[in-house]
Parts: C-alpha cells; sequence; structure tokens
C-alpha cells in the first residue's frame, strides 16, 4: 500500500516491499506505466531528466533503490528482495508495467522478468554482461575487495575501486570528481550497496556465454539499446541477449557512451518511447 506525501504532478510516495522495507519513489504523468531502475552508485536523482521525458508519455515510477536515497533496507539482502521491490511497485500502479534498466539495473530487470513479474515490456541500457573471452570483465576478487574496505569503513576507497576496475573510469576522472564534493559525497553515501550490484550480476561478468536456462522466464518483448562510443563488450553482450530471449531486439545508438542515460537522456527517451508505444 503507498502513502503518499506530495499531491503536485511529480508526487513522492512510498510502497512497502514483501519484507516491509518501504520503497520510495516519485510518480508522474499519465498513460501506460513504466518503471526506472537505476544503475550501480545511482539513486532516483540521476534517472529524473528521463522521467521527466518520458512522463510526456506515461506514467512514470522513478524509484530509489533499497538502500539509496529515500529508500529502506534490511539486515540480510538478496537479489530476491529488489526483484520483490520491483514486483510492489508494479502491483502499485495496477498490476502490470513496462521497465527500464541501466547498466547493473538493467540485469535487475532482467531478473524480474525472469521470475515472473508482471512486466509489458522491457527496454534496457547496456546490460554489463561480459559474454566473451578476453572481454574486460570485472577482478575475480570484485567482492571480497569491496567488502574489505566497505568493513574499514573506507567508503570512498570502495567507490574509486569499483569506478576505476569495474566501470572504467580513468583515475584522472576520479581525481577530479572528488574535487566536487557534494557529488563525492552524494556517490560516497551509495557505496554500502556496491555487493548489491555485485550480486545482481552473479557470475555473468565472467566472459561465458549467458545461460539461456537462467533467463527463460522472460518471454515479454525486450530492446537492447546499446551507445556506438561504448566499448565493443557491450555489443556482444545485447547480441548475447538477443540470442537467448525469443521477442528481444538490438539498437545502437550513435555518438553514446555508457553514461548516457544521464549525460544524454534526450537521445534515449525517444527510443524507449517508441518500443514502450509499440
Amino acid at each position: 500500500m503507498a502513502t503518499a506525501r506530495d499531491q503536485s504532478a511529480r508526487a513522492e510516495a512510498c510502497v512497502a516491499s514483501a519484507d516491509g522495507t518501504e520503497i520510495a519513489f516519485e510518480q508522474s504523468g499519465r498513460g501506460p506505466a513504466v518503471v526506472l531502475v537505476a544503475s550501480a552508485l545511482a539513486d532516483r536523482s540521476d534517472t529524473s531528466k528521463l522521467a521527466a521525458l518520458l512522463a510526456q508519455h506515461f506514467t512514470v515510477i522513478n524509484y530509489d533503490r533499497r538502500g539509496r536515497g529515500a529508500s529502506g533496507d534490511a539486515n540480510a539482502y538478496a537479489p530476491d528482495r529488489e526483484i520483490e521491490d520491483i514486483a510492489a511497485l508494479v502491483e502499485h500502479v495496477g498490476g502490470s508495467a513496462s521497465v527500464f534498466g541501466s547498466s547493473s539495473g538493467a540485469v535487475l530487470a532482467l531478473r524480474a522478468a525472469a521470475a515472473g513479474v508482471n512486466v509489458d515490456r522491457l527496454a534496457l541500457y547496456e546490460p554489463p554482461f561480459v559474454v566473451a573471452e578476453g572481454d574486460d570483465g570485472p577482478p575475480k576478487d570484485l567482492a571480497q575487495q569491496i567488502t574489505v574496505l566497505l568493513a574499514e569503513g573506507r567508503h570512498s576507497d570502495a567507490v574509486k575501486y569499483f569506478m576505476t576496475r569495474v566501470q572504467g573510469v580513468p583515475g584522472i576522472a576520479v581525481f577530479f570528481m572528488k574535487l566536487m564534493p557534494k557529488m563525492w559525497a552524494n556517490l560516497t553515501a551509495l557505496a554500502s550497496t556496491l555487493p548489491y550490484d555485485i550480486a545482481v550480476m552473479g557470475d555473468t561478468q565472467q566472459g561465458e556465454p549467458l545461460d539461456p536456462e537462467e533467463w527463460k522466464g522472460v518471454a515479454v518483448r525486450t530492446r537492447v539499446l546499446t551507445g556506438g562510443k561504448s566499448p565493443a563488450a557491450f555489443q556482444r553482450a545485447a547480441l548475447a541477449v538477443t540470442e537467448i530471449l525469443p521477442r528481444a531486439d538490438h539498437r545502437t545508438l550513435p555518438g553514446l557512451n555508457h553514461g548516457a542515460v544521464v549525460m544524454a537522456p534526450r537521445k534515449i527517451a525517444p527510443q524507449i518511447i517508441e518500443f514502450i508505444k509499440g
């Protein structure tokens, strides 16, 4: 049951997930429902511009994943809990909705559809599967390294490690991010959720083909979007998804890279709108 805090065009509310955790979201627009699932080190503020563009056509649910922003959390984590969060949001908007996810959020969206959440259509931006031998994947001990850094209270170091060793952000770029205190504080506040995204990805970044059995529950129409400036590994991952899902296709968007959801939402929104409207 959702409780509203604001009656404006962009209403803030929260919904209780299956384990009782409160999941905060903003609802805007009218029409068929679309739920936006953020990536690692991101909350609903990162998808706010995209949400505003989509709200001209749809009812948009832009939410904070558990442990982020205004959402609550629980003592024990499992990807199933985040799937239940999406299910609660879908139930709030009437029992079915399309879902858009970015990066690890795209994989979470896929997992929700595979688990039987009532998804109408699935739009994904660059799910970071590593499916070919030789493609750069995260360090084998990523989960252990992040766990140790967080246990030592070194949240800033955990963010730097993840950004440089997993996301491929140059060290000099991280250096300049640290010179922007508000931005870096927002990122370090999200560091405790890095193990969540690592768990969502599971063993899908080992340079091996996707296991069709793991994703056989995804029967809905799916569109995978990639940026033309992104590493070729993202293109191979997208093609791997289209090969194992019965109703999936792939589009490459020229000039975009992995950060396009935040940096270039106006170039992504038309693709999502066209696809969901069918």
